[in-house]
């Protein structure tokens, strides 16, 4: 199904079932602990050897030599893999350091050796015998130091054009009213609650990986690649993800070592990565420095916007991407913005929920509020005032949807925002200083192609199978729904296959195009379905409705299941996206508030209670984006108060590897949470008229509760996380 002009009247409109709080229909399994995660196929293939990875104890180096003698004579242990005995392996397109090292060492825990054992009490005991000795090389772990003298790009590439409208130096240096400040982002880590895990089992020379993974296809596609045999011969199954948050977008190093451990050893392998491993091993979200500058007049326009950020990643690498969003959330005739990109000898900087935008705006939005504090204006006010129904750089392109103010407006009236105090530091509840803050949420809306195979029984079932993933985001239940509203027939008449690479390729679950993007792929396959129905029974398919289990053609009705016969029907299409996300800015847009209250002795942050107000197209299940959004809003918490991989800048590791060390928050961190959607459809989106939601509920999070704090205090934190050390000494007076 090709989509290329904006969807009219089609059956998702019914909302007999789209659009209702449903309850998850794989709730039951992940309550009553049967829904089957990687590590747990103990029924999928039998005799299951355990293998544990050996990581680099270097950043950055080679190997001289690998001494094997007691690991390979410790109790249990099966086959041992390095570099050496691996055999030629390729790289995959997607990752930027090789997933097994040798003899070069690229960063900290890249895994240079696996052990094979019975148990895997014998493995980890066996890996702690394995002698290598390395040659350490200099490395560069200093962002900040690394930054310095590398010019400014566009895109963080040498030699892109610095992304420039209007002319903004001039417009910046005439401005009344003016703001140039820098702030900083951390590390951080995904932090999932399931590792990252494998099982490998080889049938001659194919072979199958149940594994925990965000993206099937692309997963298939890399360790193919990397092992140097055809695609065609690996099979790739995750049905159930106990988290991923862009961490599991990629293949990592438990997917291909379990392949080669269960080559090597003759009999399937399974690995889960050791939490620390999770931190140093795989990817995380990198750290930035961003220096932004505005100027507007004295009434509060914006007439210079500029945002610069730097970060870092590995040789080959990319930037942090945390300039996107001022491009395009607020007016303004002369914008600049650019990135830097240093090399760094860290673990690998990659995607994490709302890549750019999450880091972006929580530098952005605290710049807002200085300068509305400037300009003597309310934050809201000030926001609403630059708002801009166009793209700025093309005025000439609108955006699909934008009810930026709607959500602003919404969220005050509904938290209390005029209860206010403009002047910090005004208000207390015994020993509590109180304050609030707000900030805007954006999010840009993606599609991509995504396929599904529906089928019919006999009885009047509806089977659907994807390879897409639900990590915990609902994914079987909106793909239920979207098939049950389109086929006519009760939720419980539908049954819904993810996560196996042997289905027709979907979105995947990431950058929050999933949800939209799987279940317009399901919509298409449901249409084509509802056509060969039509077909059987000699009915128009311009007129026939499907409703109730029956399908209805002026006075004829037939069930589904006799329409479907003994043999059934089945259909499988792809909804393709023409260029309506060029011809239209399609994105999502939030309104963050929160409460904060500060100790006035100690120091001590809690937040008192949570707002966000979402404007993303259709909701397709209120009860699960609800869900999503408290989630996303949670980590924004995080991010904001505690979260930090700390670098060690010595030996170029994250110190903090594990969830002792990297806190994040708990239930005790965040009383009470709201979530609002506005009514909003977006018919150039896809045939669903909806955009993502789950990374748009981080956005603009962590400068809610930056700005807050400083209205409680007066003292304003600009480098993340905000720890009581940073603001202590700015404290008002006790009396």
């Amino acid at each position: 199904m090709k989509f290329t002009t904006p969807a009219g009247q089609n059956p998702i409109d019914q909302l007999k079932v789209i659009g209702k709080p449903t309850d998850r229909i794989d709730g039951p399994k992940k309550t009553t602990g049967t829904a089957p995660y990687a590590y747990e196929r103990h029924d999928v293939v039998p005799n299951q050897a355990y293998g544990y990875i050996v990581g680099a104890a270097i950043a950055k180096g080679r190997i001289n030599a690998i001494d094997l003698a007691e690991a390979k004579a410790a109790p249990g242990v099966i086959a041992i893999v390095t570099a050496d005995s691996a055999g030629r392996l390729g790289k995959g397109k997607m990752n930027t350091a090789k997933l097994l090292a040798g003899p070069d060492v690229e960063h900290y825990h890249q895994a240079v050796a696996l052990i094979v054992a019975e148990t895997f009490e014998q493995a980890r005991a066996a890996a702690a015998l394995v002698r290598v000795d390395y040659a350490r090389a200099k490395g560069r772990f200093d962002l900040a130091e690394q930054l310095k003298g590398i010019p400014l790009t566009g895109d963080g590439n040498a030699g892109s054009p610095v992304d420039r409208v209007g002319d903004f130096a001039r417009a910046f240096a005439a401005a009344p009213v003016t703001l140039d400040a820098t702030y900083t982002t951390p590390d951080h880590s995904h932090a999932m609650m399931e590792p990252h895990a494998s099982i490998a089992a080889w049938d001659g020379d194919a072979l199958t990986l149940w594994t925990s993974n965000q993206m099937i296809a692309w997963g298939k596609e890399e360790l193919a690649l990397t092992l140097g045999i055809p695609k065609e011969k690996v099979r790739v199954i995750s049905p159930y993800i106990g988290g991923g948050f862009g961490g599991k977008l990629f293949l990592r190093a438990d997917a291909v070592m379990a392949a080669l451990g269960a080559r090597a050893a003759g009999r399937p392998v399974k690995i889960a990565l050791a939490r620390p491993m999770m931190a140093n091993n795989t990817t995380h979200r990198p750290a930035t420095i961003q220096r932004i500058r505005i100027g507007a007049t004295k009434d509060g326009k914006i007439t210079a916007i500029a945002h610069e950020s730097g970060s870092g990643d590995l040789p080959g690498g990319g930037p942090e991407t945390a300039v996107n969003q001022t491009k395009l959330l607020y007016a303004g005739a002369n914008r600049l913005t650019a990135m830097r990109l240093a090399v760094l000898d860290l673990p690998e900087g990659n995607a994490m929920r709302a890549p750019g935008e999450a880091p972006g705006l929580m530098a952005l939005e605290i710049a807002m509020d200085e300068m509305a504090e400037k300009l003597g204006m309310d934050p809201i006010a000030f926001r609403i005032a630059n708002d801009t129904q166009v793209d700025p750089a093309k005025p000439d392109r609108k955006f699909s949807q934008r009810q930026l103010i709607e959500c602003l407006q919404q969220g005050s009236e509904r938290f209390g925002w005029q209860a206010r105090k403009a002047k910090a530091a005004q208000v207390r509840d015994g020993q509590w200083l109180v304050g609030m803050g707000v900030a805007a949420g954006f999010r840009n809306n993606i599609t991509m192609k995504s396929a599904a195979r529906v089928g019919i029984d006999r009885k009047g079932m509806v089977t659907v199978a994807t390879d897409m993933t639900d990590i915990g985001t609902g994914t079987y239940t909106i793909i239920a729904q979207t098939a049950a509203e389109v086929m006519g027939v009760p939720l419980d008449k539908v049954i819904v296959l993810l996560g196996d690479s042997s289905f027709p390729v979907s979105a995947g679950s990431g950058g929050q195009w999933g949800a939209n993007s799987s279940t317009a792929g399901v919509y298409a396959a449901c249409m084509k379905l509802r056509e060969s129905v039509a077909q059987r029974l000699g009915f128009n398919s311009a007129e026939v409705e499907f409703a109730g289990g029956k399908v209805r053609s002026g006075n004829r009705s037939v069930d589904l299941a006799d329409a479907a016969g003994d043999a059934g029907l089945s259909a499988e299409d792809a909804i393709e996206f023409g260029d309506l996300g060029k011809q239209y800015q399609q994105s999502t847009f939030a309104s963050h508030f929160c409460e904060v209250g500060v100790h006035a002795m100690t120091g001590e942050i809690r937040i008192r209670r949570m707002l966000a107000v979402c404007a993303a197209g259709r909701i397709l299940n209120p009860k699960s984006a609800r869900n999503q959004v408290i989630g996303a809003m949670t980590m924004g918490a995080g991010a904001a108060l505690m979260e930090e991989l700390a670098v060690d800048k010595r030996f170029g590791f994250f110190v903090n590897h594990d969830l002792a060390g990297y806190e994040v928050p708990v239930h005790a961190d965040i009383p009470h949470q709201e979530v609002i959607f506005l009514d909003e459809v977006d018919p150039t989106s896809s045939p669903m008229k909806a955009k993502g939601v789950g990374e748009l509920g981080i956005c603009g999070v962590g400068a809610a509760i930056a700005n807050a704090i400083y209205n409680a205090t007066g003292a304003r934190v600009r480098d993340y996380p905000i720890t009581l050390e940073k603001f202590m000494d700015r404290l008002p007076e006790v009396a």
